[in-house]
C-alpha cells in the first residue's frame, strides 16, 4: 500500500519522483562520515532546506530505524524515500544510500585483497585507523547533543554503556531494556523525565491521512521479501553446493542482518572475533582495516562487512577465480545484509505511523535513541584500545567481564597520530575526508 499525501497550501510541495531521485543520488554520493554525518546530512537536505519531512517527523523516524536490526542512516533514507513515493521510492532511497559506497568499497578490498601487504599500503592504513578513532569520537558527541536532552536521557546512555562494557550484556537486552523503561516511564506519566518532543515545521508530508495498514499486505511483503533475500543463496548452493564459502557466509551475514541493533557500530566486536577466530577469513587487525576503508567511502559504515565477505570469497574462492569468488562473496553479503533492512521498513512503517503520537511508543524510542550512545561509547572504547595498544586483555570478577589495556603495550605513535586526527576535526574542521587523507600521508611518513 502507497501512503497518500495532501499537499499542503505553502513553500513545501511534495517533490516529484525524479526531484527525490535526484536528491537520494546526492545524498548517496555525499553520505560520508558514518552515521552521525549521514543523519545530519539527510537532515540538513530533507528538513531544512527541502522541507519535505518535518524535524518532529524525522526524529521519530530515525527513533524508529534505530530500534531496528541493520544501518539506521540507510533505513531512515528508505523510510522518508517510502513516506514521499511509496515502495518504489523506498527502494530507490535506500538504494542510492547503499550502491555508490558498495562499488568504492569492491575496488579498494581487492586493491587490499592482492597489495595489502606492500608496506606502502601497510603504512597508509596504519594512519586511517588512527583517523578512525577521532571520527568515533565526533559522532559520539554528534549524536549525544540530539539524542541526550535531560539528565535522565544521559543516564540512560551511562547505563547502557557500563552493561556493555563492564558487564558484557548482550545488545539486544540493553535495547529491550531501554524501551521498556521508556514505554513505562511514558505510560505513568511522570513529568520531567522524557525531553518534550521537538518543535515541528511545515513539510510536504505531514498531512498525510491515517494509513491503514493490511494482514494481505503484511503477508504479501513478507513473503515476497524472504523470497527476495534467499534466492541468490539457493543460487549458489545449486551451483557450487551447499557446504562452500558462500553459503557459509550467507547464513552468516544473515545472522548479523537480523542482530545488528545500532548498526556496524554495534556489531564490529562480534563479526571480528567470528570472522577471525572462528572462520579464519581475516588476520588480526584486518577488521580495523576495513573500518579504515568503509571511514573513506559514502554509505553506511556496515559496508565493512562487504569487505569481510569480499576477502572470504578471495581466499577459500570455490569453483571460480579468487577475485571472482571474491566479488560473489561481497556481493552475496551485501545482498544478505541490507535486503532484510528494506523489509523491516516496509513491514514496520505504516504501523509505526498510525503508532507516532502514541505516548508509549514514543518513550520506548527516546529512551533507545539514548542508550545507541552508549552503544557507540562502548565501540568508541573498543576500538581505542586496539589502536593505542597492541595487547588487551579481559579482567573478570563475578558479573563483571571488562576488557583492559596491557600498559606495556603502549603505541606512541599511534597516540600521536589520533591527536593529529582530533586536532584536525575538532580545531581545523579539516572534514572526515581531509582527517583521513592528512593521517594516511602521515602513517605512510612514519612507517
Amino acid at each position: 500500500m502507497t501512503p497518500q499525501e495532501t499537499v499542503p497550501d505553502g513553500p513545501a510541495p511534495r517533490p516529484s519522483f525524479r526531484e527525490a531521485l535526484e536528491v537520494w543520488t546526492k545524498i548517496g554520493l555525499l553520505s560520508f562520515g558514518g552515521p552521525a554525518g549521514q543523519i545530519a546530512l539527510m537532515h540538513r537536505i530533507l528538513v531544512e532546506e527541502k522541507r519535505w519531512i518535518s524535524e518532529r517527523r524525522f526524529l521519530h523516524a530515525l527513533n524508529f530505524c534505530m530500534l531496528l536490526p541493520g544501518p539506521e542512516a540507510q533505513q531512515l533514507a528508505t523510510y522518508v524515500g517510502w513516506l514521499l513515493h511509496g515502495t518504489r521510492g523506498g527502494l530507490v532511497a535506500g538504494t542510492l544510500f547503499v550502491l555508490p559506497g558498495f562499488c568504492v568499497i569492491l575496488v579498494l578490498s581487492a586493491l587490499y585483497a592482492l597489495y595489502g601487504s606492500v608496506p606502502l599500503v601497510a603504512g597508509i592504513f596504519f594512519g586511517l585507523k588512527a583517523a578512525v578513532l577521532a571520527i568515533l569520537l565526533q559522532a559520539m558527541i554528534k549524536v549525544s547533543k540530539r539524542a541526550l536532552r535531560n539528565p535522565a536521557m544521559r543516564l540512560a546512555a551511562f547505563l547502557a554503556f557500563c552493561a556493555l562494557f563492564v558487564f558484557a550484556v548482550p545488545f539486544p537486552a540493553v535495547v529491550f531494556a531501554a524501551g521498556l523503561s521508556g514505554y513505562l516511564i511514558s505510560r505513568a506519566g511522570i513529568a520531567g523525565i522524557l525531553p518534550p518532543h521537538a518543535p515541528d515545521t511545515a513539510s510536504a508530508i505531514d498531512a498525510a491521512v491515517e494509513i491503514r495498514p493490511t494482514a494481505r499486505r503484511t503477508v504479501t511483503i513478507a513473503v515476497a521479501g524472504l523470497a527476495v533475500w534467499g534466492a541468490p543463496v539457493l543460487l549458489l548452493a545449486a551451483l557450487f553446493g551447499t557446504d562452500t564459502i558462500y553459503v557459509t557466509v550467507a547464513a552468516f551475514f544473515s545472522k548479523m542482518a537480523m542482530v545488528t541493533f545500532g548498526g556496524a557500530y554495534a556489531v564490529l566486536a562480534y563479526v571480528a572475533q567470528a570472522a577471525v577466530g572462528t572462520y579464519g577469513w581475516l588476520a588480526p587487525g584486518e577488521m580495523l582495516d576495513g573500518l579504515a576503508l568503509a571511514e573513506t567511502t559514502p554509505g553506511p559504515l556496515i559496508l565493512v562487512l562487504t569487505f569481510v565477505g569480499f576477502l572470504a570469497g578471495f581466499r577459500e574462492a570455490v569453483g571460480v577465480s579468487p577475485l571472482a569468488g571474491g566479488l560473489i562473496g561481497a556481493a552475496l553479503t551485501t545482498w544478505v545484509t541490507f535486503v532484510p533492512c528494506f523489509l523491516w521498513i516496509f513491514l514496520g512503517a505504516p504501523h509505526v505511523e498510525r503508532l507516532r503520537m502514541h505516548a508509549g511508543l514514543s518513550g520506548a524510542l527516546t529512551v533507545i535513541t539514548a542508550a545507541v550512545v552508549g552503544v557507540i561509547g562502548n565501540l568508541a572504547l573498543w576500538f581505542a584500545l586496539r589502536v593505542l595498544f597492541t595487547e588487551t586483555r579481559t579482567v573478570s570478577a563475578g558479573p563483571i567481564a571488562a576488557e583492559l589495556p596491557v600498559p606495556g603495550s603502549f603505541d606512541p605513535t599511534a597516540a600521536g597520530l589520533s591527536a593529529l586526527a582530533i586536532l584536525l576535526l575538532f580545531r581545523t574542521r579539516a572534514g572526515v575526508l581531509g582527517t583521513l587523507a592528512a593521517c594516511a600521508a602521515a602513517g605512510l611518513l612514519l612507517r
